[in-house]
């Protein structure tokens, strides 16, 4: 699978924080595909090259692997609970649970 030099010449475009952003959307369960779509105007096909450019071949293998098990988390239309965050009980607006033990 090639990757265009329109698509490459974009990649190193970005920025190093971006980049980073990127990789750390593809890792997290709660982020979706099409976040990722919206916030950087990429396919999930487009994700899963840009992360074969950014991981070593056996992180990316773990990425990927975890990608499919995981892949009802990682499309909006597969996920089994509505749009939203979990949040704790005693968890303040600003995310803190300080004075609990």
């Amino acid at each position: 699978m090639g990757i265009s030099r329109k698509k490459q010449s974009h990649w190193k475009d970005l920025e190093p924080d971006d980049k980073l952003r990127i990789v750390s959307m593809a890792w997290e369960d709660r982020t979706s595909f099409e976040a990722i779509s919206k916030q950087f105007n990429m396919s999930v096909n487009d994700v899963e090259r840009f992360m074969r450019t950014q991981l070593s071949a056996k992180d990316y293998k773990r990425w990927r692997r975890r990608a499919n098990t995981q892949g009802h988390l990682k499309h909006e239309k597969l996920r089994p609970f509505v749009a939203g965050r979990f949040k704790c009980s005693r968890q303040r607006m600003d995310g803190s649970t300080k004075g609990w033990k």
